[in-house]
């Protein structure tokens, strides 16, 4: 597939304050898209804007408020004159024993990856309609095969999955293309912030290879940003994982045998894995939501 200049085109990334969404938006600048960044972590997000090459700007919005984000769309099409390219990158994650969890943590994950991701692209689908431009949904390794201890996340991404895949066909003769981004474990705040409980940190590294492994994390953002050029329908942050496609339907049966007997190993530490938002993009969450 042919590449599109990234010049002068103009470039939307929420969860832009840091890990993949930070470095999307240095990527995106240094090949002369202008790039609007949209976030909870207001003196991170001025910091990028302020680090970027070409010209950026920044948002304080919570993607989860639809008229919030509409007014993001405004102001970022009155500052730019308009609008190329979306990247719906926003998520939060959290993790343990779904019985144990947090009901709050667990509901809030779906809100932000999910209903966050609808709400993104709701606001700036009329103006990508103007430009016939691309939205980008981050996904995961998460939507394509369950993982225990991981219910909330699963469940969010494999539902922005199915609802990018949905939308594709839905504006595809306005010119509006529309990709699902792939990634495994990448090196993040969020990959580390999970890592920092002992029980989850061990339950990772008996996955099987190569899901056991943190990938770093230019590599993957190159990948991605290589999709952007191409507009593709699928973007694998690592590139194994378009081979998971294939056996994605065999992947439950095999997580629920193997599962059993790893869950089983861990059960009497189960009861420590800490039941909140992980990482530092997970405490802005919280304190966004308690100021």
């Amino acid at each position: 597939m042919s590449k599109v200049s990234l010049e002068g085109q103009v470039a939307v990334v929420t969860g832009a304050a840091r890990g993949v969404g930070e470095l999307l938006a240095r990527k995106l600048s240094e090949r002369g898209a202008k790039v609007a960044l949209v976030g909870l972590e207001p003196d991170e997000l001025k910091a990028v804007a302020g680090r970027l090459p070409s010209d950026a700007d920044w948002w304080y919005a919570d993607v989860t408020d639809h008229e919030a984000l509409a007014g993001v769309a405004r102001e970022v099409k009155a500052r730019f004159g308009k609008i190329d390219i979306v990247v719906a990158n926003a998520g939060v994650a959290a993790g343990g024993p779904f019985e144990e969890s947090d009901p709050v943590a667990w509901r809030r994950v779906i809100e932000v990856n999910l209903v966050g991701s609808a709400v993104t692209a709701r606001a700036f689908l009329p103006v990508l309609r103007e430009s016939r431009g691309y939205l980008l949904q981050i996904a995961s390794l998460a939507a394509i095969t369950p993982a225990p201890m991981m219910s909330a996340y699963c469940a969010s991404k494999s539902g922005v999955e199915a609802y990018a895949n949905c939308l594709r066909a839905e504006v595809a003769h306005h010119g509006v293309k529309v990709g699902v981004g792939y990634l495994s474990w990448t090196d993040t705040d969020m990959v580390r912030g999970a890592d920092q409980d002992e029980v989850m940190r061990e339950l990772r590294q008996r996955l099987p290879w190569p899901a056991n492994k943190t990938y770093p994390l230019q590599p993957a953002v190159d990948r991605i940003v290589a999709g952007i050029e191409r507009r593709s329908a699928r973007v694998y942050a690592q590139p194994w994982l378009r081979g998971m496609q294939s056996v994605r339907g065999h992947l439950p049966g095999i997580i629920a045998t193997v599962g059993k007997r790893e869950i089983k190993r861990f059960a009497p530490r189960l009861n420590q894995v800490p039941t909140g938002l992980v990482g530092s993009g997970g405490a802005a969450d919280e304190k966004h939501r308690a100021g």
